[in-house]
């Protein structure tokens, strides 16, 4: 089995970026992991912008972080958002659910990290919280 590819959504990035939130540590293990390469964390870029409307300084930090890739919002991620929305999910989750889902370079898809495992129910994407 290869390195692992996980995408954090505006929940896990948040947790990661503040050092008293109760999920800081399992987050900050995914990342520890990332830094040893034995995967990669991804972060949808529109995930940080909805982020960082509720804590300021959020999408500078993780931007910040060597061992993330932020995922740029790009015309597929635009179109597949559009849909999304039209289905009512909301704009925080659209983009990483894109990012989660099976893509030519993810055939199978990459885990997604969140606290609110929840918001993704019955969009195709194996959501998984990082604490279990």
């Amino acid at each position: 089995m290869g390195p692992i590819a996980a995408v954090l959504d505006h929940t896990t990035a948040a947790a990661l970026h503040d050092p008293k939130d109760p999920y800081n540590e399992a987050v900050a293990a995914f990342y520890v992991q990332a830094s040893g390469g034995l995967g990669t964390l991804y972060v949808p870029v529109l995930s940080l912008t909805a982020g960082d409307t509720e804590r300021p300084g959020l999408l500078a930090y993780i931007n910040g972080l060597r061992f993330i890739e932020i995922e740029p919002f790009d015309t597929a991620a635009a179109l597949s958002a559009t849909e999304l929305l039209r289905a009512g999910h909301p704009w925080a989750t659209v983009h990483a659910i894109h990012a989660a889902r099976p893509s030519a370079g993810f055939p199978a898809g990459r885990y997604l990290l969140t606290l609110e495992p929840e918001l993704y129910e019955g969009t195709g994407v194996q959501a998984v919280h990082p604490d279990h």
